[in-house]
């Protein structure tokens, strides 16, 4: 059984998650799971940003070691919008900010060479998904306001869109 959330290690980071989305209209998703509790969830690229590393650069990198593509800065759209998010697994709870980048993108044939090694325990597979897909699905899929950001990916705002403050959980924190 999870801990409390007292009782479990509490992560604050910042991270960008980046839209891939192909010329078929299909955006690139990776299947997460928390093994503690068998919950899975579809998540899309991006990651932590290290210290010292821009968002530009952290989009670049994540997009690199997760898909093994080499995107060029001035294919990355955005930022697009910005969250809090707390995500309770079974053995942390991560307090986040995310930003959202997203860049149009030839289909492409995706390694996870450059996975760290928690990845390549907990993400489980990968797949492009397309609206009608995603519309349709009984899985779980974060962002929740996924079809909210690719609308931004079609039509980029002027400025960064603050979206709801958010719980995606496989244990909840409240």
């Amino acid at each position: 059984m999870p801990a409390d959330p007292s009782q479990r290690r509490h992560v604050v980071r910042s991270t960008v998650r980046v839209l891939l989305v192909d010329e078929h209209e299909r955006v690139l998703m990776f299947e997460d799971s928390d093994a503690g509790v068998g919950a899975r969830w579809w998540i899309l690229p991006g990651g932590g940003i290290d210290p010292g590393e821009s968002d530009l650069e952290a989009v670049l990198r994540e997009v690199r070691e997760e898909t093994g593509l080499c995107l060029r800065p001035t294919e990355v759209v955005g930022p697009l919008a910005h969250r809090h998010v707390v995500h309770g697994y079974s053995d942390q709870v991560v307090d986040q900010d995310d930003t959202f980048y997203g860049a149009r993108v030839a289909a492409f044939e995706v390694s996870t060479e450059g996975f760290t090694a928690e990845e390549q325990i907990t993400v489980l597979q990968h797949r492009w998904w397309s609206r009608t897909d995603l519309a349709s699905t009984d899985e779980e899929v974060w962002p929740l306001v996924l079809d909210e950001l690719w609308d931004l990916l079609e039509a980029p705002p002027s400025a960064v869109v603050e979206l709801a403050d958010v719980e995606e959980s496989s244990v909840p924190v409240a």
